[in-house]
């Protein structure tokens, strides 16, 4: 048996291998010890090799789903071995053999997914400074292929699809931020052929060329779609028969969102990675997780079609004024995850309560189709009525096959429902009244021996059996045959029990083979039928998600917004569609006005003012208005946009040794290279990581470089200076965000209002934070001598004992338009006709002493 067990390790040497024994699974040596430490479970010792024990663990096979989640969320594969010989029959060691190889990104079992999330392997071929990725979700079939020209725009690209592996050449040098990506897996190079990869994949999709799929074109791509089959293929030791397409996206026909900047607008994961208080949290209300999984894809893939987009809008229109909201979402609710369980059909391990629940959607198939037939010609809603029609006699077939509420599994039978097939019935029956059968025999026995103490009775060594006591054994009759001799009694057989012993005891095994026969031939018929029923449960998805946006249309106030030819956006009582539904305050909504002539907002205001917020409202506005979903706002018109980018907050990356600054600075530098009178570009607070003049000056290049491109830009900053742009370049306005003193405190207005701000409320949010009382007051006065610029020696702060003594305190000269004195300030805000006589004269030498 350990000779068995080496020879199929070799053959999968980097993964974990469960060999099957019995009722669990076992594992040796490396693999036992890695198992154990990383599942918790004992490691015990079978046997000897070399003199030394031979460490085991195992986990029972009934239950091995738990264990393998907890592998594969912790970036394992598994190659599953099982028993494939008879044990009865085996010589030597049962035969067995690796039937799957369960890996991260090839999951398609229930309990191993997670059902509102994607979940890929995808593979990455690159040459020169041209890369071909291709991506694949085996648990619906869908393979998609796209190629990118630079090594940025791959990995947007990467962080959108998030597979949970990725391929690539075994001497390939990785680019730095792939580097810690999880679930990397090396592939030798020979692997990445393009005429191997056409050939493959023509093989799978059943084609003599690809030129009907449109992707002849991206060599690339099509090399790296050709590893990734070979590799499913590798893993799931089976056909693929779902997958019968490859989808050619580009990159051109959405609108581009980077990585960090998708990170920033927490689309589907927040900034800790979870998915609480995002876009996709609130819009989810999705009644299948079909239905999740595409509403996340809409959501990190916004559409530039014009006519796609229009055409979502229309469809979410008419299923808000038709009513059909609640009614659409109450059936599909009954749906189910019929994508997935397709999957699983195609790939022959589709369990039984997956047809059940198929069955369940398919009969309900019709009603949601009669409402389906209601619509316009034409509409989207209408051609997604062509796909969702009834499956009458499938339905039928699932419907008289399978029992109300089958079992977990087909292993121990209770499947099929009584009548479906004759043979069956009369097993089960057979099996099931061995009881009253026998029963009958020993009354009928009794009567015909005369033998009171005459007991039928069976145990698993000897069968069935007549027991007489041995004081009457001698009166047994002429047919009676002697079987075993106890010492109180005498065991015999007749042929009649012998014949109902033979079928008896291999009904129960007869009846289990039979109904697993039945079973699979479901899985035949469902197979043949599998691509019209892939189409259905697409568009099920979308219906869904189109009746989501509806419904989230009328519950959160949300408008259709109107889609422009002329560039801008023009956005009236915006909202921020997240934190609108968080906030224990009311929201306070502002207007965005983006015409051909402001094309860049300079935004001031206070720390916890809410510049962020409106900055990234609007992106998200833009964001939702191109994936088809109504938005937060009293009205919308929006411009053709061909890239969102956001510079918001950032950490250090300590694993690629780039400070907080350098993040900083290499996102500004990827969105000046790339930005276009067509992008809409939000700015926070540039050059705050490094010195003053350093990060102001840096601030107005990278404005005017911005300004120049005529990039739609929101920029927020603190440097007042900034604002001084509004004067000088006609395409950029200046706005702010309102805030009040009261009672040496502050209160946010959260409103925006044009102009730039008249002071920065730094000190009074330092207050609030809880800096101590006496900071601040030290604050205030330091702030009062730097707006004054008296930098002297006697005013600056002692120095620490034993430090030189410092003569000067460097300036801070203005570089560009300075702010106005204090004193103009003051009086310009000053009211003579207020002041008493003896008041204006204690002004007069106050401000002389000042100045």
């Amino acid at each position: 048996m350990m000779a068995q067990y080496f020879r199929i390790k070799r053959e999968h040497p980097e993964v974990l291998l469960f060999y099957r024994m019995g009722d669990f699974y076992e594992l040796f040596h490396d693999d036992a010890r890695r198992a154990a430490e990383l599942l918790d479970i004992t490691l015990t010792a079978r046997g000897s090799s070399n003199g030394a024990p031979i460490p085991m663990a195992g986990v029972p096979y009934h239950s091995a789903e738990s264990y393998l989640a907890r592998l594969v969320r912790l970036g394992e594969s598994v190659a599953i071995c099982e028993q494939i010989g008879d044990p009865n029959t085996a010589k030597g060691p049962v035969e067995r053999r690796v039937v799957r190889i369960v890996t991260p990104g090839t999951l398609h079992d229930e309990a191993l997914l997670d059902e509102r999330r994607d979940n890929q392997v995808a593979a990455l071929y690159p040459e020169g400074q041209h890369w071909g990725l291709a991506w694949l979700e085996l648990s619906s079939g869908r393979f998609c292929v796209l190629e990118a020209d630079s090594e940025a725009d791959m990995l947007a690209e990467l962080e959108r699809i998030d597979p949970a592996e990725l391929l690539l050449m075994e001497s390939m040098t990785l680019p730095q931020r792939l580097e810690q990506r999880r679930g990397l897996r090396r592939q030798s190079d020979w692997h990445f052929d393009l005429e191997t990869s056409r050939r493959l994949l023509c093989d799978q999709l059943q084609v003599q060329n690809l030129a009907g799929f449109g992707c002849e074109h991206l060599p690339r791509a099509l090399t790296a779609a050709g590893v990734l089959i070979d590799y499913v293929r590798d893993t799931q030791r089976s056909a693929l028969p779902h997958i019968t397409a490859i989808g050619v996206e580009s990159r051109d026909d959405s609108v581009v969102i980077d990585a960090a900047s998708r990170r920033n607008l927490e689309i589907d994961r927040n900034l800790t990675g979870g998915s609480d208080n995002t876009l996709a949290a609130v819009l989810d209300t999705t009644a299948t997780a079909m239905g999740g999984r595409l509403l996340r894809r809409w959501l990190n893939r916004p559409l530039r079609n014009r006519g796609e987009i229009n055409a979502r809008q229309h469809a979410v229109t008419l299923l808000d004024e038709a009513d059909h909201i609640e009614r659409f979402g109450d059936t599909l609710r009954g749906i189910g995850d019929i994508e997935r369980i397709l999957a699983r059909v195609a790939l022959l391990s589709a369990r039984p309560r997956d047809l059940a629940r198929l069955r369940d959607a398919l009969n309900a198939l019709p009603a949601l189709a009669e409402r389906l037939a209601t619509f316009t010609e034409g509409s989207t809603l209408d051609e997604l009525a062509r796909h969702i029609v009834p499956w009458p006699e499938l339905a039928d077939t699932l419907s008289r096959a399978l029992v109300d509420n089958p079992p977990v599994v087909i292993r121990d039978g209770g499947v099929i429902r009584e009548g479906f097939d004759d043979e069956l019935d009369e097993l089960q029956a057979l099996h099931e009244n061995a009881g009253d059968y026998l029963v009958k025999l020993e009354t009928r026995e009794r009567e015909r021996t005369g033998l009171a103490g005459l007991k039928v009775g069976y145990n698993r060594v000897h069968g069935y059996y007549i027991e007489i006591p041995r004081a009457q054994a001698r009166e047994a009759p002429a047919d009676y045959i002697r079987r075993q001799t106890l010492k109180n009694a005498e065991r015999f057989i007749i042929p009649e029990l012998k014949e109902f012993e033979d079928r008896a005891l291999s009904a129960r095994t007869r009846a289990l083979a039979r109904e697993k026969l039945l079973y699979d031939s479901l899985l035949e018929a469902l197979n043949a039928e599998l691509t019209p029923l892939t189409r259905m449960a697409q568009a099920l998805a979308t219906l869904d998600v189109l009746t989501a946006f509806a419904e989230r249309a009328r519950s959160l106030s949300l408008v259709r917004p109107q889609l422009r030819e002329a560039p801008g956006m023009v956005i009236r009582e915006g909202r921020h569609p997240v934190v609108e539904q968080v906030s224990e305050h009311p929201f306070v909504p502002n207007d965005l006005a983006f015409e051909d002539d402001t094309r860049m907002l300079v935004i001031t205001g206070p720390n916890m003012g809410g510049k962020s917020t409106f900055m990234r409202q609007n992106a998200l506005i833009a964001l939702l208005a191109h994936t088809g979903c109504f938005v937060p706002a009293a009205s919308a018109e929006i411009g053709p946009i061909d890239r969102i980018f956001t510079r918001i907050g950032s950490s250090d990356d300590l694993a690629g040794g780039r400070s907080t600054f350098m993040v900083e600075m290499t996102e500004t530098a990827s969105i000046l290279h790339n930005a276009t009178a067509e992008s809409l570009v939000l700015m926070d607070e540039i050059g705050r990581g490094t010195s003053t003049f350093d990060g102001l000056s840096l601030a107005w290049a990278a404005a005017e470089h911005l300004a120049a491109s005529r990039a739609f830009t929101l920029f927020a900053t603190h440097y007042f200076e900034m604002t001084s742009l509004a004067e000088q370049l006609p395409e950029v306005a200046n706005v702010h965000l309102s805030a009040t003193e009261h009672n040496d405190g502050i209160v946010f207005m959260h409103r925006v209002e044009p102009g730039p701000a008249s002071q920065s409320y730094g000190l009074q949010v330092a207050q609030l934070a809880g800096v101590p009382r006496a900071v601040i007051e030290r604050a205030r006065k330091r702030l009062s001598e730097l707006e004054t610029q008296e930098f002297s020696p006697a005013s600056t702060p002692p120095a620490a004992p034993g430090a030189p003594e410092s003569t000067t305190v460097p300036q801070q000269n203005d570089l560009f338009a300075s702010a106005p004195h204090p004193l103009i300030e003051a009086l310009e805000q000053l009211d003579p006709d207020s002041l008493s006589p003896r008041e204006a004269l204690a002004l007069l030498y106050e401000w002389r002493a000042r100045l």
